[in-house]
C-alpha cells in the first residue's frame, strides 16, 4: 500500500500556505496604503472643519433652484456665481430630499478629499505594480495646514481633489476605456482653470493607446460632449463665456508679480524646498524606471499638468485665500510619489520628509494666522473663526463682527416687516427698490441674510454682471472691482438719493445704462429668456464677456452714448 502523506504532497500543501500568506499579507498592505493617507487627511480635516463665505455663494445658488428660480444668485438676474459648475450640481442633489446644503457642503467635501487621497494610493500602487508601500508624497500633503483647511470650506476644492485623483487613477489602469474619456473630460466642470489638466490627461492617454484616427476622434467627443454642453447653456444663457467670478477677475490677464508674491506666501512658511531636495534626490537615480514607456508617461502627466496649473494661477496674479488655488497644482506634482517603493534611495526621502513633515505640522505657520497679510492674503480659515466666534462656523452669523450683525439685524427687519428697499453697506438704508435688495462685499453672508425674492447684490461682481464687467481698480486681489454706490442706485434705487450719493452721476449712470454694450449686458441678463434671446446672447458672447465700462459715470456715459447724450 501507499503512503497518503507523501513528502511531495506535503511539500505542496506547505508551499500554498506561504503563498496564501503572501496574498493576505499583499492585501493587508494595500490596504493599510489606502486607507493609512484617507484616515489621516479625513481627521486633520474635519478637526479643521468649517464653511467659508464663499461656499455660502454656492449654497444661495442651490436654494433658488431647489426654489425653482433657476440656477441664478439672484431671482429675475441670470449671473453665473459658480466657478465650480460639477460641485453646484452636486449640491443640487444633496438639497433634493432636504439635507441642510451647507452641512452636505462642508461634509461632502471631507468625503471627497478622503476619496482622493485613497485614489492617489491606489493609482501609485498601480503604477508601481504593487510594490508602492513608502508614503513621501502623501506626507508633503498631509504635513500643510492649507490641506487640512480646504478639505472642508463648502468650496469646490474636495472634488477637485477627488477628480484628479480620480482620473489619474483611471489613466493608469484603464486607458482604453471610453469611461475614462469622460471622466477626463470633466475637468473644466470641476473648475475653468482644470481644462489643463483635461487637456494634458487626453493626451497622455492617446500617448498609452495610440488609437486609431476613428477611434481617437470617439474618445475625443466622449471626453467633450458634456463640457460642450454646457458652455453652449453657459452662453446662452448667461451670456457669458466663463463664470461671473472669472470676468471680475480677470482671468484672462496676466499679473505675474502679485502671483510670485502669492507663491512665496504658500511655499515660503512651510519650507517647501526641503521636501523638494529630498524628492529630487531620490528621483535622479531612478534611470532605469524613467526609460520604461509603458511607466513614462502616466508618471510624468500629472507632473506636467501641475507645473501648468500652477503657472496658470501665478499668471492671473495668485488668489486671496492662502495656499488654496496651489493645492491641485501640488496634489498633482506629488501623484506620481504619492507612495512609492521600498529603496535605498526613497527610504532615505521618506525619512528626509517625515521628518520635515513633523516640523511642519507641528510648528511651521504663516506669520499672519487668523488675520489678512499684508499682502492681502488671507488665512481664509482662520479669519472667519474668529469672525463667527466659533471654531467651527457652518451657518454664519458674524457674531465676532458687529458691522456684520448691523447690517443682518437691518435687511431682515425689513424682510420681516415686508418693506422693500436698497440697502447699502451695514448701517445705511437706502431709498425705496422694487424688491429688498441688499449691498454687501461679503457676498455669501449677504446672500444668507437677503431672501430668495430679494437682491443680494455685491460690488466687487462675484454675483452682479453691472460690477464684475467694470473696470479693474488697484485693490486687493481678487477684491479688485468695486462698483461706486451711484451705479447700484441708479441701476437698482428709486426715490429720495441716500446721503453722500451725488445726484449727478446718478443721472448720468441711468442714461449710460440705456445705451450701447451697458444696455445690452442688461437685456442679456434680464430679459426673459426666449429662443430669440438666448440666440442674441450666444452671437455677441465674445463682445458681452470682455466688455468694460469705466466707474466714472459721465465718463462712462460719453463713451458709451456718444452723440445720444
Amino acid at each position: 500500500m501507499t503512503s497518503t502523506h507523501s513528502p511531495l504532497r506535503e511539500s505542496g500543501a506547505v508551499l500554498g500556505q506561504l503563498n496564501n500568506r503572501r496574498v493576505a499579507h499583499g492585501r493587508l498592505r494595500t490596504a493599510l496604503c489606502l486607507l493609512l493617507p484617507a484616515i489621516a487627511v479625513a481627521v486633520a480635516g474635519f478637526q479643521r472643519r468649517w464653511m467659508s463665505d464663499d461656499g455660502h455663494i454656492y449654497v444661495r445658488t442651490v436654494r433658488q433652484i431647489l426654489a425653482g428660480n433657476g440656477p441664478v444668485f439672484n431671482a429675475g438676474e441670470r449671473a453665473e456665481s459658480s466657478t465650480g459648475t460639477l460641485w453646484q450640481w452636486l449640491l443640487v442633489l444633496a438639497g433634493l430630499p432636504g439635507l441642510d446644503i451647507a452641512r452636505a457642503a462642508m461634509y461632502g467635501g471631507l468625503l471627497l478629499t478622503v476619496a482622493g487621497f485613497a485614489f492617489a494610493s491606489l493609482g501609485a500602487l498601480r503604477l508601481y505594480a504593487g510594490k508602492a508601500a513608502l508614503p513621501v508624497g502623501c506626507l508633503v500633503l498631509l504635513a500643510l495646514p492649507p490641506v487640512w483647511d480646504f478639505a472642508t470650506s463648502g468650496l469646490e476644492t474636495g472634488l477637485a481633489t477627488c477628480w484628479i485623483a480620480g482620473a489619474w487613477l483611471l489613466l493608469v489602469t484603464r486607458a482604453r476605456s471610453l469611461a475614462t474619456c469622460v471622466v477626463v473630460g470633466l475637468g473644466p466642470l470641476v473648475r475653468p482653470d482644470l481644462a489643463l489638466v483635461s487637456a494634458v490627461f487626453l493626451g497622455a492617454q492617446w500617448l498609452m493607446v495610440r488609437p486609431s484616427r476613428r477611434a481617437a476622434f470617439g474618445g475625443l467627443g466622449a471626453a467633450l460632449a458634456l463640457p460642450v454642453a454646457y458652455e453652449v447653456f453657459r452662453v446662452g444663457y448667461y451670456g457669458q463665456l466663463m463664470p461671473l467670478p472669472g470676468v471680475t477677475k480677470e482671468a484672462s490677464q496676466s499679473l505675474w508679480g502679485r502671483g510670485f508674491d502669492y507663491l512665496a506666501d504658500f511655499a515660503g512658511p512651510y519650507l517647501l524646498w526641503v521636501p523638494a531636495l529630498f524628492l529630487l534626490a531620490a528621483l535622479l537615480p531612478s534611470k532605469a524606471t524613467r526609460r520604461d514607456p509603458a511607466f513614462l508617461v502616466p508618471a510624468l502627466a500629472p507632473v506636467v499638468a501641475g507645473l501648468l496649473c500652477w503657472a496658470y494661477v501665478i499668471k492671473v496674479g495668485g488668489d486671496f485665500m492662502h495656499g488654496r488655488m496651489f493645492l491641485p497644482g501640488l496634489l498633482l506634482l506629488l501623484l506620481p510619489v504619492f507612495l512609492v517603493p521600498f529603496t535605498r534611495a526613497w527610504a532615505i526621502a521618506t525619512v528626509g520628509v517625515g521628518v520635515w513633515a513633523l516640523a511642519c505640522a507641528s510648528w511651521l505657520r504663516i506669520p499672519y494666522e487668523g488675520r489678512i497679510g499684508p499682502g492681502g492674503v488671507a488665512d481664509e480659515r482662520g479669519v472667519y473663526v474668529r469672525q463667527n466666534a466659533a471654531a467651527h462656523p457652518l451657518h454664519h452669523d458674524f457674531a465676532g463682527y458687529p458691522s456684520n450683525v448691523t447690517y443682518a439685524r437691518l435687511v431682515r427687519e425689513a424682510a420681516r416687516e415686508g418693506t422693500p428697499g436698497l440697502f447699502l453697506g451695514s448701517t445705511s438704508a437706502g431709498a425705496n427698490s422694487p424688491t429688498l435688495t441688499g449691498v454687501y462685499s461679503t457676498l455669501g453672508f449677504g446672500g444668507t441674510v437677503v431672501p430668495l425674492d430679494g437682491a443680494a447684490l455685491d460690488p466687487i461682481g462675484l454675483a452682479y454682471p453691472l460690477a464684475a464687467h467694470s473696470e479693474r481698480i488697484d485693490g486687493r486681489v481678487g477684491h479688485d472691482k468695486r462698483l461706486p454706490d451711484t451705479w447700484i442706485f441708479a441701476d437698482r434705487g428709486r426715490g429720495p438719493l441716500p446721503d453722500g450719493v451725488d445726484p449727478a452721476g446718478v443721472a448720468a449712470a441711468r442714461r449710460a445704462l440705456d445705451c450701447g454694450a451697458l444696455a445690452e449686458l442688461r437685456a442679456a441678463t434680464r430679459d426673459p429668456m426666449t429662443p430669440g434671446r438666448f440666440l442674441r446672447n450666444v452671437t455677441g458672447v465674445w463682445e458681452r464677456t470682455s466688455f468694460r465700462f469705466p466707474n466714472d459715470p459721465v465718463r462712462a456715459e460719453r463713451q458709451l452714448c456718444g452723440g445720444n447724450r
